[in-house]
């Protein structure tokens, strides 16, 4: 189906070196939808920030960057062995005042329009469910948008991402301070997947944030970073997805 866009320019972008194959959802992370699309176009001071899409709350969709061009929301990022993501990705922002600012779940009419609009994107593009991705995915530790609440099964069900469930598995859960092979098996799934986690056998601060963010995208009932047999049989699961 056609879209209506809101057209809202932004004037925050430059040129791509390479044609997009992956989204990147974010939330706003700002107190109304208002002050998140000024300050996706305001271009008057350091720090400049832009998306190719927002999603309102009520399915209203903005249009800022062609997609065509290159956007500037991933910044310091990672997925698959590539870093530094803009390049590759379209960014859709989704209005949510975020963690900072009263964090609530999402109305139905903006993820239907989120569905909506990524379906439209990946007409134009091929863009694989595996390259469907938060931002929290794609920089751990610094970002953790567009969270818990944030219904990936519903997108998948759609046709969009992927997204596999899995029952508690039995064994000791891995947690920071933790070493040795168990570790080791996770942080290699984990980068199998896509996160930047070479295997140590350490787990560490920097393995914790990645356990976090895989778990607000795919377990989402705790998101502490701490390897449970959930979390570990729901890593299992979505690496077969993601390989179907």
């Amino acid at each position: 189906m056609s879209l209506d866009f809101i057209e809202a320019p932004s004037p925050n972008f430059d040129a791509r070196n390479k044609v997009p194959d992956m989204l990147v959802l974010h939330y706003t992370g700002m107190q109304t939808g208002e002050a998140a699309l000024e300050r996706l176009r305001d271009d008057s001071r350091p720090g400049k920030v832009s998306s190719h899409y927002l999603v309102e709350e009520d399915g209203r969709i903005f249009r800022l960057v062609p997609e065509e061009r290159r956007a500037w929301h991933a910044g310091q990022s990672f997925w698959r062995g590539e870093d530094q993501l803009n390049h590759a990705s379209i960014g859709i922002e989704i209005v949510n005042p975020g963690h900072e600012f009263g964090y609530r779940a999402f109305p139905d009419a903006q993820i239907a329009a989120v569905i909506a609009l990524v379906g439209d994107i990946r007409t134009r593009w091929t863009i694989d469910d595996n390259r469907i991705l938060g931002h929290s995915d794609i920089a751990p530790g610094r970002k953790v948008d567009p969270g818990e609440l944030f219904p990936w099964k519903r997108l998948a069900e759609a046709g969009h991402g992927v997204w596999a469930e899995a029952a508690s598995a039995p064994g000791q859960a891995l947690a920071e301070g933790d070493e040795g092979v168990g570790v080791f098996a996770l942080q290699a799934g984990l980068t199998r997947l896509g996160y930047d986690s070479a295997p140590s056998g350490q787990f560490d601060a920097k393995t914790k944030d990645i356990v976090a963010a895989f778990q607000q995208h795919w377990v989402q009932s705790r998101w502490d970073g701490v390897a449970d047999g959930q979390t570990r049989a729901t890593l299992m699961a979505v690496l077969r997805a993601a390989a179907d």
